[in-house]
C-alpha cells in the first residue's frame, strides 16, 4: 500500500506538468501568430496581460518560459517514474518547482499591481505550479521516509 502512494507523486507531477504545457502551448502559439487569446468571462484580461510589456522579458513571451519550465517538470517527473529514490532529483525537483511558484508570484504581482488585469491562464498555471512544489514535497518526504520502500526495490538512494 504504501509503494503505491510513493510512485503515486511522479505521475501527479507529470499530469500537472502536461496541463501547464499544453497551456503554456497554446499561450505561445496565438501569441506567436498574432491572435488573440479565448479568455473566458468574468475573468476577461488575458490579452491585456500576454500583450503588455510586462508580458516579455527581454522580447521573449512569458509562454515561452513557461514550455521550458513545464518541459523541465515533464522531465523530471518521468526521471522520478523510473528513479523514485534519487535523491538528486528528488531535490531538483523542489528546488525547481520552489523556484517556479516565486515567479508565478511575481508575475501575480505584476498582473495586480502594474497592468491591472487577470488572466485565467496565469491563475491556473500559478495553481499547477504550486501543485507541483506540493507533489514533489510529497513525494521527496515520502520515499525519504520509506526505507523499506528503497531496499525491496533494490535502488540506491545516491
Amino acid at each position: 500500500m504504501k509503494t503505491r502512494t510513493t510512485t503515486s507523486y511522479p505521475y501527479l507531477m507529470i499530469a500537472y506538468a502536461f496541463i501547464g504545457l499544453s497551456i503554456a502551448i497554446y499561450d505561445c502559439y496565438m501569441i506567436y501568430t498574432g491572435q488573440l487569446l479565448w479568455c473566458p468571462p468574468p475573468i476577461d484580461g488575458c490579452n491585456e496581460v500576454a500583450y503588455s510589456p510586462y508580458g516579455r522579458i527581454h522580447g521573449i513571451p512569458i509562454g515561452y518560459f513557461g514550455i521550458f519550465f513545464y518541459s523541465i517538470m515533464l522531465a523530471l517527473g518521468a526521471i522520478l517514474v523510473f528513479l523514485p529514490a534519487s535523491r538528486g532529483i528528488r531535490r531538483a525537483a523542489v528546488i525547481y518547482t520552489a523556484l517556479g511558484v516565486c515567479g508565478s508570484i511575481a508575475f501575480a504581482y505584476l498582473d495586480v499591481t502594474l497592468i491591472r488585469a487577470f488572466c485565467v491562464y496565469c491563475l491556473i498555471s500559478a495553481i499547477l505550479t504550486v501543485l507541483l512544489l506540493l507533489s514533489a514535497i510529497a513525494h521527496l518526504r515520502v520515499i525519504g521516509r520509506d526505507h523499506s520502500f528503497i531496499t525491496a526495490r533494490g535502488i540506491s538512494a545516491a
